[in-house]
């Protein structure tokens, strides 16, 4: 039975909210309502914000090892119920099953992590070039801290937004996606078990042009963390830099995957059919350019084409599934947009790009592929945000690190090679902030830094230690011996 359970915001420690929700719908089962979700209005932001300014004195000054145990216990209570959360992912968003708890089990590592980042944060001391004077430098919590995350990892990415907030003393409001507020709320509703005081951490659900803006604009914001699209993540940077808040920005990739001749086939192939449909290639560390030398090239468009009549699109849930739902209608339509564009382009269409019926009604796309591509078609150069990749084929090593290069993005690049010196030059000369070599591009470690270059990325990185960087804020403090 369709769960109708009204799922309230939650500020200043209580479940509060009623009148207009959104409804979130099962992406592979059109008829299954996930649950309706109360949308703030700008008076509830308001009230959040303030919240969490009243809590920050307090917290940011309190004890460390309270903070410590709280975001182990958020940690503790999202890895008994992976199974549980990672099924409520899987349903709202449209990852498999295995996907969804993979990812909720992140989650958890990730607050495990920052729950001993707490009492790691170490400062200096320096010797003053003036005799007789000491220098501390130290590092104090930003403020409070207005969090806004994507669709695309309902889970893990409040998760290493949230966590490293808390563990360095900052309050935080909270927006998540519109379209899939359920892992927001489950998630609010383990923090708010977890002894955070009142304020603290606030969820405030609803659109961007409300709840966002109301953000952005609040000089009571102390800095923004946002992950989400170039065009909006454009609009928030100006907005933050014109009253000198803090940005965080992940945005944008058009990750390019390299093929060279001496690559073990088997290798190249699994990799890059992980990289570019899994998830139903809605990551933006996914693969969309398989930029491929020429004399593997044959063998590889065939073993590909071959893995990808094996790929099992259907229900996120149901076993045996490898590629679920297309999260939205609309997102499903921008699919189908660009598989259009590349055939009017001249790209040949060598499998997939086709709209599926199931059990169920629901957003099922087969993974489609492109060859005969050139760098400056739109499928090559635009973030499609779905299961379509096209091949590019060039003569060197050297034509394809410029091919890979060729983009105004930057997060994340592969290549499959068994040459020492190609892996060694590539993970030096590449443009992106990650480099993989004979591994897929998607997936990442929750303890080692993540972000990119040019148009993916903007500010501190995030995850892991580097984390500090945007949470924190440093002081120099100067004293006189007696």
């Amino acid at each position: 039975m369709a769960e109708t359970k009204m799922h309230q915001n939650y500020i200043n420690g209580e479940w509060t909210g009623a009148g207009a929700a959104s409804r979130n719908i099962n992406p592979s089962n059109l008829g299954d309502l996930v649950g309706e979700y109360v949308q703030a209005d700008a008076a509830q932001v308001d009230s959040a914000i303030a919240a969490a300014r009243a809590a920050f004195p307090a917290w940011s000054t309190g004890s460390i090892q309270a903070r410590s145990d709280a975001l182990d216990k958020i940690a503790n209570e999202i890895i008994a119920r992976k199974e549980e959360l990672g099924a409520l992912l899987s349903r709202e968003e449209g990852k498999t099953r295995a996907e969804g708890i993979g990812e909720a089990g992140r989650a958890g590592a990730i607050f495990k992590f920052f729950a001993g980042e707490v009492l790691r944060l170490s400062g200096e001391v320096l010797p003053s070039v003036r005799p007789g004077i000491g220098v501390e430098i130290t590092r104090e919590p930003l403020g409070v801290v207005g969090i806004i995350t994507p669709w695309n990892f309902p889970i893990a990415i409040p998760a290493w937004k949230i966590a490293p907030a808390l563990a360095y003393g900052n309050c935080v409001v909270m927006k998540p996606a519109d379209l899939v507020p359920g892992c927001a709320w489950a998630l609010a509703e383990i923090i708010s078990r977890s002894g955070i005081p009142a304020g603290v951490f606030n969820l405030v659900m609803g659109r961007g042009s409300v709840v966002g803006e109301a953000l952005l604009n609040d000089r009571r914001i102390d800095g923004i963390s946002f992950t989400g699209s170039v065009s909006v993540g454009q609009h928030v940077a100006q907005a933050c830099v014109s009253r000198m808040a803090k940005v965080q920005l992940e945005m944008g990739g058009k990750n390019p995957q390299v093929v060279l001749d001496d690559a073990d086939l088997k290798t190249a192939v699994e990799l890059c059919a992980q990289s570019a449909f899994f998830s139903t290639g809605q990551r933006c560390t996914a693969s969309s350019r398989l930029i491929v030398t020429e004399g593997i090239y044959p063998m590889f468009v065939e073993a590909l084409a071959e893995r990808m009549k094996n790929l099992k699109v259907d229900d996120a849930l149901a076993a045996g599934t490898d590629i679920g739902p297309v999260v939205s209608q609309a997102q499903l339509e921008q699919d189908l947009m660009y598989i259009e564009a590349g055939k009017q382009e001249g790209a040949k269409l060598v499998i997939g790009g086709e709209r599926l019926k199931r059990a169920a009604e629901g957003y099922f796309l087969s993974p489609a592929l492109f060859t005969d591509t050139t760098p400056s078609m739109r499928i090559n150069r635009e973030e499609i945000f779905g299961p379509v990749a096209s091949i590019i084929r060039v003569k060197s090593y050297d034509e394809a690190l410029a091919t890979a290069n060729d983009t105004p993005f930057g997060l994340s690049a592969g290549i499959a090679t068994t040459s020492l010196k190609y892996a060694t030059h590539f993970k030096r000369h590449s443009q992106a902030g990650m480099v993989m070599v004979n591994l897929p591009t998607a997936g990442v470690d929750y303890h080692v830094p993540f972000g990119g270059r040019k148009g993916s990325s903007y500010g501190p990185r995030e995850q892991g230690a580097y984390a500090k960087e945007f949470y924190t804020t440093v002081k120099t403090a100067y004293t006189l011996a007696g």
